[in-house]
């Protein structure tokens, strides 16, 4: 098992685009910055601050939680079916029934999302787009270097029916974002689910902020994992957020969450 691993990452690292980015991720984990908390006294605001997400949905549209409560049922039964098979853990999501909501609600134009893995985020957000009628997902994550054929894998739990309204790039953030920033210049939402670290998650909040404007919404999953979340809305004065926490982990939001059609 550990020289299969060990192929596939050299069949990945000699791809220029991907030695860089591999070598940046590995770099990330031995110099790591928790924050001005702790990771405990991070969990501890955390859980202080944290928001049911089924009555704050309610409150905004009962009608439009019932429907994304409905549609990531659906979105389960068929990514399962297409995992059964599958002899990798890929992960799953992100809160793709919130996801599937504020996508619905808001009615972006555009909307941005670091990370896919399996594409369960991606399959909740499009299939928001597709019922809105309008609005195109921009996708940037990069392939599990330790397995076989990776690139196969990303998103595979997306329907091809959906996938119209899907750009995917897939050499890293570094170099997907200034690609896609090439494309489109307003992100109406931007659904953070790649690098964990506090580096990662700041280089790429700013490379990303010119795009964003004051009703943009920015959605940051596994906050736990340091206190970014938590000096961000500190350090930039930002009074408009909610925590939530969704299969034993947690997701931050930020913004006004204003219809964008309004």
């Amino acid at each position: 098992m550990q020289k299969f691993n060990f192929f596939n990452v050299f069949k990945q690292s000699i791809k220029p685009l991907r030695f860089v980015v591999m070598i940046n991720k590995i770099r990330s984990r031995f110099f790591q910055y928790e924050g001005t908390l702790t990771r405990e006294q991070n969990l501890e605001w955390i859980k202080e601050n944290v928001t049911e997400v089924s009555i704050f949905a309610n409150t905004i549209s009962l009608p439009l939680w019932e429907e994304a409560i409905t549609q990531s049922k659906i979105l389960e039964q068929n990514a399962n079916k297409t995992l059964e098979n599958i002899k990798y853990d890929l992960g799953g999501g992100a809160n793709y029934p919130l996801l599937y909501f504020l996508t619905r609600y808001l009615s972006p134009r555009n909307v941005l999302e670091t990370g896919v893995a399996a594409g369960f985020s991606s399959y909740a957000i499009l299939s928001a787009l597709q019922k809105n009628g309008k609005g195109k997902l921009y996708s940037s994550d990069f392939p599990y270097f330790r397995i076989k054929d990776p690139e196969r894998y990303i998103g595979i739990v997306v329907e091809k029916n959906l996938r119209k309204n899907w750009n995917l790039f897939i050499e890293g953030d570094e170099n997907n974002l200034p690609k896609i920033f090439k494309i489109v210049k307003k992100i109406d939402i931007f659904s953070y689910d790649s690098d964990k670290t506090y580096s990662g998650r700041s280089k790429t909040l700013k490379k990303v902020s010119k795009f964003l404007t004051e009703n943009s919404v920015i959605i940051m999953d596994d906050i736990q994992d340091n206190s970014f979340f938590y000096d961000y809305i500190r350090e930039n004065n930002i009074s408009n957020w909610k925590v939530f926490k969704f299969n034993n982990q947690y997701l931050g939001i930020i913004g006004k969450l204003i219809n964008f059609e309004n």
